[in-house]
């Protein structure tokens, strides 16, 4: 796969474009390090990589990292959302899927395939400036 230069999505009318075209929706927020990462991929596969700083990158993921991504989904329960743990290194992992949308501090079973799939993918993908 070749890659295209990442820009900056414009935001509005692209982002709901995005959330209604969404098969999944990582956000990891949180820690002393202040994450706030984002991932959304769409059902045709293409996918926005985004982080606290620096660009959004807009690129599609291969058809075979789909597959793959699909095969977690199929085995995805969403089930109800954590409470916050008290202290403040805590991640935030907000998973949306199938229109249903929950967030874990610890990770379910079912969970960790896709936010690992989803954690590799923006290391491979997003890039600073």
């Amino acid at each position: 796969m070749s890659a295209t230069r990442p820009h900056q999505a414009p935001q509005g009318r692209q982002d709901s474009q995005d959330l209604q075209n969404r098969l999944v929706e990582l956000r990891e927020q949180g820690g002393f390090a202040g994450l706030d990462n984002r991932v959304i991929v769409a059902a045709d596969g293409r996918a926005k990589f985004s982080r606290r700083t620096g660009p959004v990158v807009d690129l599609p993921l291969t058809s075979e990292e789909l597959t793959e991504l699909r095969g977690h989904l199929a085995k995805l329960r969403i089930g109800p959302s954590e409470a916050q743990p008290q202290g403040a290194d805590f991640i935030a992992y907000t998973l949306t899927y199938q229109g249903r949308r929950a967030t874990r501090y610890t990770l379910p079973a079912d969970w960790q395939p896709v936010v690992r799939f989803l954690e590799e993918a923006l290391e491979k993908y997003w890039a600073p400036d």
